[in-house]
């Protein structure tokens, strides 16, 4: 990279792809289905905004449980997986959306080392990066299914690490759980939270306090954040 970076990790969920239409849309349709309410995506921010919600599933049961629900875990990741993988076709994953340019990822993967650190499965993370074709740029990969203790305990960045120097790292997150978990690997972290977003508007300062070095829009700055910041 430009400066003394030389891994940028990625959380992947709100950073490299917009899961609004398909975790987030799973999300809403398991509480429907589990209380016969109706709530909102952009309620979901509250959530995400508190540590411990990494998990969709657990996220997903502990609502539930605040309107009154009785399901379980097992049973809301049931019922949210059918919402998520449908017949494989019309399920909320095929409305995702990826954020970031390949020329960027091609660009960066030139420069340093591209790894990912995602609460998703790896299933999950298999087929959305097998159907954008970003699978090549990342060297390694750390999911859910690789780890005892998900975000925020810092276990996934330290494997990615493998006993590298923290410092020469960065860890572009959205939420509390990805601060937290950059801040316990001693990993420089970057926020990424859209402009006017409810994310930012709840997050934004939050992020800030953990030590994220700057909030940016969209993941596609970082070129802009590390030129400003070559000689740091």
């Amino acid at each position: 990279m430009k400066n003394k970076i030389e891994l940028v990790i990625f959380d992947v969920d709100g950073v490299l792809v917009d899961v609004r239409g398909s975790f987030h849309r799973s999300t809403v349709q398991t509480v429907r289905h589990f209380t016969g309410k109706c709530v909102t995506i952009s309620e979901i921010q509250k959530w995400k905004s508190k540590s411990g919600f990494n998990d969709d599933w657990k996220l997903t049961t502990a609502w539930i449980r605040e309107l009154g629900g009785g399901a379980k875990y097992e049973e809301v990741k049931t019922q949210f997986m059918k919402f998520y993988w449908g017949d494989g076709t019309t399920g909320n994953v095929a409305r995702e959306k990826w954020l970031v340019p390949e020329r960027l990822l091609k660009k960066w993967a030139g420069r340093g080392e591209l790894a990912l650190f995602t609460g998703r499965t790896r299933r999950e993370l298999a087929h959305t990066l097998d159907h954008f074709r970003a699978a090549k740029y990342f060297k390694r990969i750390v999911t859910m299914d690789d780890i005892t203790r998900l975000k925020p305990h810092p276990d996934g960045l330290l494997r990615i690490l493998n006993g590298r120097d923290p410092s020469r790292a960065l860890y572009l997150g959205d939420n509390i759980d990805d601060a937290l978990a950059s801040k316990r690997a001693h990993v420089p972290f970057l926020g990424v939270l859209p402009r006017g977003s409810h994310a930012r508007q709840m997050r934004g300062k939050i992020l800030r306090d953990l030590g994220a070095l700057a909030i940016m829009h969209s993941a596609t700055e970082l070129d802009v954040w590390l030129a400003r910041n070559r000689d740091s």
